[in-house]
């Protein structure tokens, strides 16, 4: 994710779980607010809003459950 971007709020069914490998992330999670640093790792409940501003160039991984099919590649 590039520095300076960012991933509007939204709402998804799925739990999501991240972990930041590189860079520094702002997190917003239903009422809370997050900085992120490499190492550090979040978990979002189903349902709930979130957001994030890429405070620097970064790199995280993420798991969805149950599977996110919209990211699924369409065949």
């Amino acid at each position: 994710m590039e520095e300076g971007s960012q991933l509007p709020s939204h709402a998804h069914s799925q739990e999501q779980t991240g972990y930041l490998i590189a860079g520094r992330l702002r997190l917003s999670i239903g009422d809370e607010i997050f900085e992120v640093a490499p190492g550090d790792s979040w978990s979002v409940p189903g349902n709930v809003a979130h957001r994030a501003e890429i405070l620097a160039d970064s790199v995280a991984i993420e798991v969805f459950s149950p599977v996110r099919e919209d990211y699924l590649p369409q065949i």
